[in-house]
């Protein structure tokens, strides 16, 4: 996961949109962090899959770059 910049700075200023948009450069992160979550939790539908990872972001001082998808995975993975 060394893609991420590796920086004190978020990595969109409207990090909200950059992560939860389909038309952004996060987009295969996200559909591969989306397909993981649907594995692990089959029962949980996206929006709840979706809520738990806003939960997650806010968690973290608004930003989920500078988590590896893994860490996002255990985290979200607990709240749901």
């Amino acid at each position: 996961d060394n893609f991420l910049p590796k920086t004190s700075a978020p990595f969109s200023t409207n990090s909200y949109d950059a992560f939860i948009s389909p038309n952004t450069l996060n987009l295969s992160s996200f559909t591969k962090l989306m397909k993981k979550l649907q594995e692990i939790h089959p029962g949980a539908s996206r929006d709840r899959i979706v809520d738990a990872l806003l939960e997650v972001r806010k968690n973290n001082k608004g930003i989920l770059s500078g988590l590896s998808i893994n860490s996002i995975v255990k985290r979200t993975s607990v709240i749901l």
